[in-house]
């Protein structure tokens, strides 16, 4: 099977639609969680479906984030670095009120790539900003944290930003989607994903479960939601009556989840005056409902897994080949007539039978195993039980068991394509 999948990734790259960039993300303040560490998160949407992560040796500081696998640039489209700033970004379409060309656009992934190398609080990124030539090139939402109790979104363009600062937000996060609240509301992108998930995150506040959110509950809560605030459905939460009554397919328009989303990734960072070095980079490559997340931890050296890097190169697992070959055999497989490819298939999704469980359950019980091996070993590295040096090479050792797991976990469907 291994030998198909850079044959298969392939043809999932050929035959992607070209989509806009539509991330939805958030940010929740350390003042907010029990253990006062911020969370960042990113459902990144892109016509760049091959996904990895990947170390840098910076100017000032190392960095880990997530690339366009096999970009010559230097570009990342989130990351953290040795410091424990760590920055994000969501598309804007709101912002240029300029005639600044086509050509001199789209900065952004060089923007945060060149903040991770020489920024460690979110004054340096204001200072960073403030002193870089007219015009950047930037129509975006960069989201922030440092190991300072920093946490803001700045909305950018090419001339000018304005700071949202979400430690004084009245709720204690922002969530946040492909406009701008200082951008011409004329032009607001993305905003029916903006209600779903900033309702589900008061939602989840009105409950008491922001204060001990994890980066698997949003993952499993957000990432993976087939709900949908305007159109006022839950298909999540009500699979079995849906798929009883349907073919299963709904069209695929303005869930989190999308045909182009490439990756899910969750920065935990760490409380005022924490040790960056507990910094983790949660991420899953790929369709969420058929990735699982993985966490990388950020150091002065590279500890970013083999199967989390590219595309597999001969016989090397990849996560994101994996899950591409899930999402087209098993989400996105309606052919024959237009629009097929505008379809998702929720029936593997979210129905279980006799013979098979969910994807979602599927990924479920491979993020339970992936967790249970790395939270006793990040547990005593917190704890000053064992060294960095020591947690990280035991990081090593066990997540060469992840590509097992995830495998083990998909296994009734991989048997299904054989």
């Amino acid at each position: 099977m291994i030998g198909i999948w850079k044959y298969i990734a392939v043809l999932v790259l050929t035959f992607a639609p070209s989509v806009a960039d539509a991330c939805t993300a958030v940010i929740i303040s350390g003042s907010k969680t029990a253990d006062g560490r911020p969370l960042m998160w990113k459902n990144r949407d892109t016509d760049h479906l091959d996904n990895s992560v990947r170390h840098f040796k910076g100017e000032k500081y190392s960095f880990t984030g997530l690339v366009n696998s096999g970009s010559p640039g230097k570009e990342v489209w989130i990351g953290a670095n040795t410091a424990g700033f760590s920055i994000m970004n969501t598309a804007s379409y709101c912002l240029k009120n300029d005639d600044v060309p086509a050509s001199r656009m789209d900065r952004e992934g060089l923007l945060m790539y060149r903040a991770l190398e020489i920024c460690a609080t979110l004054a340096d990124f204001e200072h960073f900003l403030d002193t870089l030539p007219r015009p950047l090139g930037i129509e975006a939402n960069f989201g922030c944290i440092d190991a300072h109790g920093g946490a803001a979104w700045y909305e950018t363009g090419n001339h000018s930003y304005y700071k949202r600062d979400v430690n004084v937000s009245e709720n204690g996060f922002l969530t946040v989607t492909n406009f701008s609240v200082s951008g011409d509301p004329s032009r607001w992108k993305g905003v029916e994903r903006w209600i779903t998930a900033d309702a589900m995150f008061h939602e989840m506040d009105s409950r008491g479960e922001l204060s001990c959110i994890t980066p698997l509950d949003i993952m499993d809560s957000l990432s993976r939601s087939y709900r949908h605030d305007v159109l006022g459905i839950d298909l999540t939460r009500n699979a079995a009556g849906f798929l009883s009554r349907t073919t299963g397919y709904f069209p695929d328009m303005d869930f989190i989840p999308r045909y182009s989303t490439s990756a899910s990734v969750v920065i935990r960072g760490v409380p005022d005056g924490g040790d960056p070095s507990e910094i983790i980079i949660w991420t899953a490559l790929g369709y969420p409902a058929v990735s699982v997340m993985v966490p990388i931890p950020v150091s002065a050296e590279d500890h970013v897994p083999p199967f989390m890097k590219s595309l597999p190169d001969g016989d090397i697992f990849s996560f994101c080949a994996f899950s591409m070959m899930l999402k087209m055999k098993f989400v996105f497989d309606m052919d024959g007539i237009s629009n097929g490819g505008r379809y998702v298939n929720l029936n593997h999704i979210l129905g279980s039978t006799s013979s098979r469980p969910s994807t979602i359950v599927c990924c479920r019980r491979a993020e339970k195993e992936i967790l249970g091996a790395f939270a006793p070993l990040y547990s005593d590295f917190c704890s000053d039980v064992i060294s960095e040096d020591d947690f990280l090479a035991a990081y090593d050792s066990v997540s060469t068991e992840f590509p097992r797991i995830y495998l083990a976990a998909f296994d009734d469907y991989i048997s299904l394509w054989q």
